[in-house]
């Protein structure tokens, strides 16, 4: 399939899970087991359509590396178990490891917590011509510290800064950061991977019923299910308040790992297919030392 026709399929395919204006978005509006125009029993078609769209997205990645002007950072939130780890290595598996850089934010050390809650993140934010990844962001800020507020005791934070609005201050802070992102040449894109209580449950049971998924699971997962409306509330918040047209928001259905990672290569093909990305083209100078190269190389034979 020509990369032009794969572009289009990729920006028909995302389109219905890109929430650009979250002023009237409800989570509730999107089914986790949704498959879009694939039907759920068509797997070799999704893993035809995903071979497809590795192979584009490593096109245009090698021209987004090659260009070092552009650099795009994926961020990817989700409950446990809804597949954020498989989405990244199936996506990004014909990517070449120079040009992208993975950084997993678990809780923070004594040291991001002597910092702004953007800090660590700040530090990994990718280079120009690179793909970024955030394997959970500064989001998290907004999600388990509002739906477990002991963990805002622990920041440090002035009292006059730990106001009734901090929810609200924050999003309008991370808006701002995502704009100045954006105007200096990274583009944002946020993965929500939209799992089911259901699914998570039979995916957590398969954690602890084969040894070799023995190591996925903990405990705190299961005591984190008791939050679960908490966090759907936190989390739809999250995208109302900071779904933008420069740094949309993507609610994944992940109920079928198979689609969602085909949604994700789509949504990336299609930010980076948007980019007009070229290959720099080579002046004069550059031609004669490459004819002067081409001169040598043949008289050293």
């Amino acid at each position: 399939m020509k990369t032009s026709k794969v572009i289009e399929a990729a920006r028909r395919l995302s389109k219905p899970y890109r929430v650009t204006n979250g002023k009237k978005f409800r989570l509730e509006d999107f089914d986790p087991g949704d498959t879009g125009e694939l039907k759920s029993d068509d797997k070799p078609r999704a893993k035809e359509a995903l071979r497809t769209g590795i192979e584009a997205l490593a096109k245009l990645q090698d021209v987004l590396y090659a260009q070092d002007r552009w650099s795009l950072l994926l961020v990817f939130q989700a409950m446990d178990a809804a597949g954020k780890d498989g989405t990244i290595k199936h996506v990004m598996s014909g990517i070449n490891p120079q040009g992208c850089q993975v950084s997993s934010f678990k809780s923070p050390t004594s040291t991001d917590l002597d910092h702004d809650y953007l800090w660590r993140c700040i530090k990994e934010l990718p280079e120009r011509g690179r793909i970024g990844i955030f394997n959970r962001s500064y989001y998290e800020e907004t999600l388990v510290v509002r739906v477990h507020p002991e963990f805002l005791a622990g920041q440090k934070l002035p009292e006059e800064c730990v106001t009734k609005a901090i929810w609200d201050e924050r999003f309008q802070d991370i808006r701002g950061f995502e704009r100045y992102l954006r105007r200096n040449g990274t583009i944002v894109l946020k993965f929500f991977l939209n799992v089911s209580k259901e699914e998570q449950e039979k995916r957590f049971l398969a954690r602890l019923d084969l040894p070799e998924k023995n190591w996925k699971f903990s405990a705190s997962d299961s005591r984190e299910r008791g939050f679960w409306d908490d966090y759907m509330k936190a989390y739809e918040d999250m995208i109302r308040k900071t779904a933008t047209k420069e740094s949309p928001w993507y609610v994944v259905p992940a109920d079928n790992k198979w689609f969602t990672r085909v949604v994700v290569a789509a949504a990336v093909i299609d930010a980076l297919a948007s980019l007009d990305l070229r290959y720099p083209k080579v002046g004069a100078a550059k031609k004669e030392e490459l004819a002067e190269a081409r001169k040598l190389l043949l008289e050293s034979k």
